[in-house]
């Protein structure tokens, strides 16, 4: 048998226990962005792998809350270079199915590592999105927030300029976790509730390292005798958890299972 043909067996497999699951909760990485156009390298949400910035520093240096409370002028330089990734970046086929499944089946929830915006842009609610979102702004001193759509505003300014808020003054940062920041309480929280109710099946797209967050919904579903999918064309850490691994692209994959 062919690698095409116990690829096919696999979906099919996949596709047959996924069909009665009401419960499904949906890891995903930069892999399920590829198919839009967006890079898988790492930096906040996977969007940066260069080594040293021109600065001569990590890029994990430059995108860490420590740098953006020194110089937020240099961590600003980063983050609009991320910025720059995603914008016209489009949802593609695995985020619309996902959107979809939440409109048909009981409860769906997203948990994603992913900055780019695009689970909500297909139409996902339930997302819990680990490291934010680089389009809702905050304000570093008051409770300003806002939400762009991309970062045009700020293209003709000089790469120093530092964004600030139009109410207060002080400077302002997208809603992300940077380098060295807590992940989101509330997030987590409500993340370990939907694993205590538990779910019929987790489905991992594109991630690429295995956190806790990332490992303990796979675990804890397999052991309850439920469902455990990796959607992605190499290995990873999830790799070795999973009942199923599919090594597709997220939305070749996601087209063939729903």
């Amino acid at each position: 048998m062919g690698a095409m043909d116990s690829q096919r067996d696999l979906i099919e497999r996949a596709a047959k226990r996924l069909a009665p699951a009401q419960s499904i909760l949906f890891v995903t990485g930069a892999g399920i962005s590829a198919d839009s156009g967006l890079p898988t390298y790492r930096g906040v949400g996977g969007l940066y792998d260069q080594g040293e910035t021109e600065d001569g520093l990590p890029i994990e240096a430059c995108l860490s809350g420590p740098m953006f409370r020194a110089e937020p002028s240099r961590t600003w330089k980063y983050i609009r270079e991320i910025e720059q990734a995603c914008r016209g970046a489009k949802p593609n086929t695995a985020h619309a199915r996902i959107a979809e499944l939440e409109r048909s089946r009981e409860r769906v929830w997203v948990l994603t590592q992913n900055v780019d915006g695009l689970h909500a842009a297909a139409g996902s609610e339930q997302i819990l999105d680990i490291h934010g979102d680089v389009h809702q702004l905050i304000c570093t001193a008051c409770a300003w927030r806002d939400r762009v759509t991309d970062y045009s505003e700020f293209d003709g300014r000089l790469a120093t300029d530092t964004p600030s808020c139009p109410e207060c003054g002080a400077v302002i940062r997208p809603d992300v976790v940077l380098f060295g920041e807590l992940l989101p309480r509330a997030k987590i929280e409500r993340l370990q509730r939907e694993l205590e109710r538990g779910f019929d099946a987790v489905i991992s797209i594109g991630t690429t390292a295995v956190f806790p967050y990332i490992s303990a919904p796979v675990l804890a579903t397999r052991a309850a005798g439920g469902l455990t999918i990796e959607i992605n064309p190499g290995t990873s850490e999830v790799s070795d958890l999973v009942d199923i691994h599919l090594r597709l692209g997220a939305a070749a994959a996601m087209q063939a299972l729903v």
